[in-house]
């Protein structure tokens, strides 16, 4: 499984419906768990981004689809990136 970390924002929607915003991320915890995605954590920050989600999923398409399917419904924006820790950074960075 490949890890990926969403930087959340809320649109204008999403702040006016922040009362519901826990049960929305129930919700995208269970579509993430349709597709196969496991999510670690989803935290409310405070500063330039609105949350955090750290997820595990089989391949970047399906992560993409699981942020492509949470765009849609109009609450947030996510800027989504692939991290890799120490283990696959050391195979990646042994071949060079």
């Amino acid at each position: 499984m490949a890890t990926f970390i969403s930087q959340v924002s809320f649109t204008d929607k999403g702040a006016e419906a922040v009362r519901e915003t826990c049960a929305r991320a129930e919700a995208f915890r269970q579509q993430a768990a349709a597709l196969g995605v496991e999510v670690s954590e989803i935290f409310w920050t405070l500063g330039a981004y609105d949350g955090l989600i750290i997820f595990e999923a089989p391949d970047a398409e399906t992560a993409a689809k699981l942020m492509f399917q949470v765009g849609a419904a109009g609450h947030v924006r996510t800027q989504t990136t692939q991290a890799f820790r120490a283990d696959a950074v050391g195979g990646i960075t042994s071949a060079l």
